[in-house]
């Protein structure tokens, strides 16, 4: 058979279910291959929306996630979702179309090897038709087993040869990285010395599905719990869970995460957000960290107490070593009662901004819900609505079940504290990178990962705008998807980065968009909200029948910026 159609029955042998990607002349015959052997293809507009579907989409099943584009300009177009990925360590294979070795002047010439390893991704290659299955086979999985973003450039003329029918050399089972008896024992010391014993579990908690581990040895030790960004809902539900450390922190958080004489990251990196640039470490706290990647220890802080180990074997360990010994931890009723009572954004009272009426005064009040602010827009078209205020009411609107995918911006601390998750699977932080714009094309990915679930896109203008042909994508897959953009009518990061100093801001402001009306013509139902009584068609569509997408066009706030800036503007 062609190397192409072996291609296409390989990956799909190895489990491949679903690939995302834009077809040219390249990519064609590999992706029909895999169509044809099975696997679903998901068409997107933009090949940077297609890198980040297939991002999403692995994040949410924990799969490889496959992505196929088109010689030269496919790849380039898709180079900032597959940065984003690799920077996440998502398990994901790009099936890259590249010329023929002989074609020197092709206009699609590039150095892929380089153009991938520059950006954290795995470069790998078919070399030849006799190699080219177990290329692929190494390809998908180098991705699955060391959970890398892998960039596999395949040459025309090699996929245009012919290969032997695929035969698929069995492959041993990868086996995570126990811990060292020796680290065990120390770490369990630490638990049992400690008196104020915070967890931070990360990325590498979430993948090696440790969650309800965790919370065991947590219970065993009297630790508290959270998390970082990337890992949030992870401990959902539990009374001594204190949701997002660092930057999203909230101010209980903080300080009970400041005050710990132990913190443990489990699978987290302990970077500049996660702990905000060390401040959240006290001056006499011991920190451990625990990560199956020796080069993940200590890569941005120094640890007291390192172990290289996968974190639920690490997790199993310590507690059967804490067995039968007494440990003091920092849990009282009265912390669980604080806890209940202060722990999530929604309880923290804050004066609502909101404006409404014709002269543009405040009228928000000191408010800890929905209840605060101006309640509609009366038709002013300067009326502005406090994002707390909406994203509390949508919090309690939406339904418990929900797929919440962030954008990147100004705005994104508001979606990513306001609103919750049933639990970590559930929310697609895309944030490595820091690029706007692929919001709402990570969304589509997580929302065909997790069908039972209601997807919602929160988004800032700048980026809902940059990467708005994917509404198409949305109305065309028939996915009844939330999509909420925060409008301040501006790149609302730089405006209040360089506004304090004078600097002129006409290269970051905009005049006012309809992102409802543009909404509406891709074919979504959409509605403008400047105020709390505006949200009453959004009432309507989740009551159904829900048979197309739904833009939220939400006029917010931009007196100051979110509370989260400072903690962002310290690392520039």
């Amino acid at each position: 058979m062609l190397v192409s159609e072996a291609a296409g029955a390989v990956l799909t042998r190895l489990g491949a279910t679903t690939v995302f990607g834009v077809v040219g002349s390249g990519n064609f015959h590999v992706t029909n291959a895999l169509i044809a052997n099975g696997a679903r293809f998901v068409a997107a507009r933009h090949e940077g929306g297609a890198a980040c579907m297939a991002d999403g989409w692995a994040r949410a099943t924990g799969e490889v996630g496959l992505l196929s584009v088109h010689q030269g300009p496919g790849l380039t177009n898709a180079m900032t979702g597959i940065t984003e990925a690799a920077k996440s360590r998502t398990p994901l294979l790009v099936l890259a179309a590249d010329v023929a070795g002989a074609a020197v002047r092709s206009n699609f010439r590039i150095d892929v090897a380089t153009l991938a390893t520059s950006v954290g991704a795995q470069a790998d290659r078919l070399h030849s038709p006799g190699s080219a299955v177990a290329d692929v086979v190494r390809a998908y999985r180098t991705a699955q087993g060391q959970r890398r973003t892998v960039v596999l450039a395949m040459p025309l003329d090699v996929q245009a040869a012919r290969c032997d029918a695929p035969v698929i050399a069995p492959s041993p089972p990868v086996l995570p990285c126990p811990p060292s008896r020796e680290a065990v024992t120390e770490l369990a010391g630490a638990l049992t010395a400690a008196r104020r014993p915070v967890f931070v579990a990360g990325r590498g908690a979430r993948v090696a599905n440790a969650g309800a581990g965790l919370q065991r040895l947590a219970d065993a030790c009297g630790a508290l719990l959270a998390t970082s960004a990337a890992a949030k809902g992870l401990f959902r539900g539990n009374p001594w869970d204190l949701d997002v450390s660092g930057g999203f922190a909230t101010p209980l958080a903080a300080e009970l995460i400041g005050a710990a004489d132990l913190i443990v990251g489990w699978g987290c990196s302990l970077n500049m957000w996660t702990m905000r640039h060390g401040r959240l470490i006290g001056p006499g706290t011991t920190v451990a960290q625990v990560d199956d990647e020796v080069s993940a220890i200590g890569a941005h802080r120094p640890v007291d107490l390192a172990v290289l180990g996968d974190v639920a074997q690490t997790c199993r360990a310590v507690l059967a070593e804490l067995a039968g010994r007494t440990t003091g931890g920092y849990r009282s009723a009265e912390l669980r009662e604080r806890i209940g009572r202060e722990g999530r954004w929604r309880d923290v009272r804050y004066a609502d901004e909101g404006t409404g009426g014709a002269d543009g005064n405040e009228t928000g009040t000191d408010s800890t819900g929905p209840g605060g602010g101006n309640s509609g827009a009366g038709g002013d078209s300067r009326a502005r609505i406090d994002p707390r205020t909406l994203t509390i009411a949508l919090d309690d609107l939406l339904p418990e079940e929900r797929m919440v995918a962030v954008d990147s911006g100004n705005f994104m601390g508001y979606p990513s504290m306001f609103l919750s998750v049933p639990d970590a699977s559930a929310f697609c932080f895309t944030q490595a990178y820091q690029s706007i714009g692929l919001g709402l094309a990570s969304a589509i990915g997580a929302a065909l990962a997790q069908p039972g679930r209601l997807p919602v896109a929160a988004l800032g203008d700048g980026g809902a705008l940059m990467g708005i042909s994917e509404l198409e994508t949305v109305v065309r897959l028939g996915l009844a998807m939330v999509i909420v953009v925060y409008d301040d009518e501006a790149y609302g990061a730089e405006v209040h980065h360089f506004g304090p100093d004078r600097h002129p801001l006409d290269t970051v402001k905009f005049p006012p968009a309809d992102i409802a009306a543009i909404g509406r013509g891709f074919g979504c139902a959409g509605v403008t909200v400047r105020g709390l009584a505006d949200l009453a068609p959004v009432r309507e569509w989740l009551a159904g029948p829900r048979d197309r997408p739904l833009v939220i066009d939400a006029k917010v706030t931009s007196a100051s910026g979110s509370w989260w800036l400072e903690e962002a503007f310290r690392g520039h």
